[in-house]
């Protein structure tokens, strides 16, 4: 059988203090965080409070909290000047606070744990392989689970042994520990020959076979898709209280399961969505903050001066300041924040701060609406811009479409993510190729509805059976052939646009994907035009843009006289 570590006395929690400290601390202001990690600590304190409530489903037990904590602490560093000094862990109150939300609140119904996913978000070098390698040694031994299964897992060989290798370096400096749980470390594998229980590091597709307590998913930025965080959720069936440990950075991957997990936890946070069993920290920089300052640099690493040096961190950022190139690496690794790709045209950080998730379509019927259309492609996607002029600058919304074939292929998971939202961000079309009597049906449903569509933006190489069936209904058609005369003046006001936050969107995460696919490489005479690196980068949305915000610019420079009459 295996043995348990005694809980602490209720009179003694010092970490639990630790832990509540800070989150008071962070929510008013004096410890310096993000909004994501005030929403956290706020989230926390708030239903410390509501605990009381027969209707509340959930309680903290400190004494559960403090014996992490406490577990936490009895392992020893395994590299650097505290290792050479043979000295324990030390929890700091950031690091006390994440474990005791993880492992302290439990439902009143079972005595269950509560949470069964952990979003953590961190820079690099705030320790967060060190503390994830602890947890899974605490699921393995401390958490009592008969058979425990506890993964390490990543795309990579090199970084599933990122939580393993220090979690086997720990059990093997402490002699005590595998003597009192019967726990046997392996080359690749801790084990307990008394219960059968496991830890291993687990690279790429982990199968069906595998029936986890823990797994401990690595730098889920890297991640294409979601296959191995969906085995493993699956696989958590059996058991009572299993943990699902997602621990990364930031990257720029949009498309990627990373962004949109990262996405649905701050809905979370922010009161949007509903999901008790999701803890979320993610540690960044708010979007009206300057990287360059030493705020930002605090703010986003919560080991700042100690795991981290702030001297190591102002020598990045010197770096990224005086050299363009650095600037993306030192924002996600260090600042926590999502940017688009080196080569990517448009700032993507200004688009996602334009996002107003609240703007409805619906706001804007009766209002003159400029449409464009990009068909490029029978297979793969069809994208229309409905675009409004909205108070200095304008309003967009998108639609796209893809066949279901299209969908259905194994490496397009993240459409089919997008399909089956509840935003519905993609329409999906019967059979291997797009349908479109249904865009065109969008189109005139669009006029039914009460939308003044003053002109619709086509590439006549695409779509001109389309077309004249909409002229054949009354509708305004304008011919944007695929020229740099024709996009460059477009691209470079979208630019503009973007840059001063004045095309406002409902945070539509398929152009934002789309947008950061977008490179450009300006010819002699300055001009630019949308191009995309790979095949798979698909930039349809965008380029329906440039062809309705082109329409918009014709307008308005025209005179007053001639407007009148295309309004």
């Amino acid at each position: 059988m295996k043995r348990t570590l005694s809980a602490p006395s209720a009179k003694s929690t010092p970490h639990v203090d630790a832990a509540n400290r800070y989150a008071k601390g962070v929510v008013s202001g004096k410890i310096p965080a993000n909004k994501w990690v005030k929403l956290a600590c706020k989230r926390h304190l708030d239903d410390m409070a509501r605990q009381k409530d027969r209707a509340f489903a959930y309680r903290f037990d400190a004494n559960a909290a403090e014996k992490w904590c406490k577990f936490i602490e009895l392992l020893p560093h395994i590299k650097g000047e505290w290792a050479r000094k043979a000295q324990n862990l030390t929890l700091e109150p950031w690091q006390c606070f994440k474990t005791i939300c993880i492992f302290g609140w439990l439902r009143k119904d079972d005595g269950l744990r509560r949470f069964r996913k952990a979003l953590i978000l961190e820079p690099r070098k705030n320790a967060k392989s060190t503390w994830a390698a602890a947890i899974g040694l605490g699921m393995l031994t401390i958490d009592n689970e008969h058979g425990a299964e506890i993964y390490s897992g990543a795309t990579t060989e090199k970084q599933a042994w990122e939580v393993f290798k220090p979690a086997r370096l720990m059990a093997i400096k402490r002699p005590q520990l595998l003597q009192h749980f019967g726990v046997t470390v392996n080359a690749s594998n801790i084990h307990i020959l008394g219960d059968g229980s496991k830890f291993e590091p687990m690279i790429g597709n982990p199968g069906d076979g595998a029936s986890p307590s823990c797994a401990i998913v690595d730098e889920y930025h890297e991640h294409d898709t979601d296959v191995m965080v969906d085995t493993m959720e699956t696989g958590m069936g059996a058991r009572e209280q299993p943990l699902l440990l997602i621990i990364t950075t930031a990257g720029d991957n949009l498309a990627g399961p990373c962004y949109a997990a990262v996405q649905e936890a701050e809905k979370v946070l922010d009161g949007i969505i509903e999901n008790d069993e999701l803890f979320a920290l993610i540690y960044g920089v708010d979007k009206d903050d300057d990287w360059t300052s030493d705020l930002a640099l605090r703010k986003a690493n919560p080991n700042y001066d100690i795991s981290v040096k702030g001297e190591f961190l102002r020598a990045r950022q010197r770096d990224a300041i005086q050299n363009a190139r650095k600037v993306g690496v030192f924002k996600t690794k260090h600042l926590n924040m999502w940017v688009q790709a080196r080569d990517a045209y448009f700032n993507i950080q200004r688009w996602q701060e334009s996002a107003d998730t609240g703007l409805k379509l619906e706001d804007f019927k009766g209002k003159p609406c400029r449409i464009g259309v990009d068909l490029a492609s029978t297979v793969d996607i069809a994208a229309i811009e409905l675009t409004f002029e909205h108070g200095d600058g304008f309003a967009r919304f998108g639609r796209y479409y893809l066949p279901e074939a299209t969908i259905e292929l194994p490496e397009n998971e993240h459409y089919r993510g997008w399909r089956d939202a509840p935003e519905k961000w993609i329409t999906q079309t019967d059979g291997d190729m797009i349908d479109y009597v249904t865009i065109r049906d969008d189109l005139l449903q669009l006029r039914d509805d009460g939308f003044m569509i003053a002109e619709v933006a086509f590439d006549p190489h695409q779509a001109m059976m389309m077309m004249a069936e909409l002229q054949a209904e009354g509708y305004e058609t304008v011919e944007v052939r695929p020229l740099t005369l024709n996009f460059s003046p477009a691209m470079k006001q979208m630019d503009g646009l973007i840059r001063s936050r004045k095309i406002v969107h409902n945070g539509d995460p398929v152009f934002t994907w789309m947008l950061s696919n977008v490179v450009a490489k300006p010819d002699a005479k300055d001009n630019v035009y949308p191009r995309k690196n790979r095949p798979e980068n698909k930039i349809d949305g965008p380029v329906a843009h440039m062809m309705a915000l082109a329409r918009w610019m014709a307008v308005q420079e025209a005179t007053p006289e001639y407007q009148m009459l295309i309004l």
